[in-house]
């Protein structure tokens, strides 16, 4: 639900930050929160949706939980950062898949939260950059650089913000689940390597079976 100009434009609008777990995404969140209270807004970061104040504007960022309608209720605008060239690549870990096929620009949209997942108007693009060699921990810096900077960008509009909507085929990315990253023995390590670039060595190690044994994998660069 769009506002008008007048309103937009008010001195002091109110913001909520909703992180709902203990995602990688929270620092950046927190990040983002002192930004707009630096600017003039009044942003707070909320862990759960009943912490969601009655405001102008919401980012949902890094969400796993469904919002119910009567949250979403309470602000004019309610966002989502999606990482794919909607309505191409809805659905889960769209940056970790295009990474995997290969693909080093990736689109950012800035979407609204919408009743069928990553189908809202998208607000804002951006191409988010790689040369081929970044590994998780600077895949996720990337990203959440890009994150607050869709957020700071869509604040900053002169005119309360419209959006647009999807147009074209849509296509759907699988959640990913452990065994995602086991690596086969019988292919090398180069035709591989986007795989090790997306591995969590923590969470979600690359892993492979060789005599019946299960190896963990883990990949650094030099000097980090």
């Amino acid at each position: 639900m769009a506002v008008d100009n007048d309103f937009w434009r008010r001195s002091s609008r109110h913001i909520s930050i909703i992180v709902d777990n203990d995602s990688w995404i929270l620092p950046y969140a927190e990040k983002l929160v002192n930004v707009i209270n630096s600017r003039g807004d009044v942003a707070v970061i909320c862990r759960a949706h009943n912490e969601v104040r009655d405001g102008m504007i919401a980012f949902y960022l890094g969400c796993i939980k469904i919002t119910p309608p009567e949250v979403l209720k309470k602000n004019s605008y309610n966002l989502v950062v999606h990482e794919s060239g909607l309505p191409k690549g809805k659905g889960f870990a769209p940056l970790t898949w295009q990474i995997l096929e290969g693909r080093n620009t990736i689109p950012v949209c800035l979407i609204e939260a919408a009743d069928q997942v990553d189908s809202g108007k998208i607000y804002l693009r951006k191409d988010l950059k790689f040369e081929g060699h970044e590994l998780n921990d600077e895949i996720r810096r990337a990203q959440g650089k890009i994150t607050i900077d869709l957020c700071l960008d869509f604040l900053a509009c002169k005119v309360a913000p419209s959006g647009v909507s999807q147009v074209g085929k849509a296509s759907v990315y699988k959640r990913r689940v452990p065994s995602d990253s086991e690596l086969d023995i019988n292919r090398s390590i180069a035709e591989q390597f986007n795989l090790l670039r997306v591995v969590d060595n923590q969470n979600y190690p690359a892993f492979f079976h060789i005599n019946g044994v299960k190896y963990f994998i883990r990949v650094d660069k030099e000097n980090e």
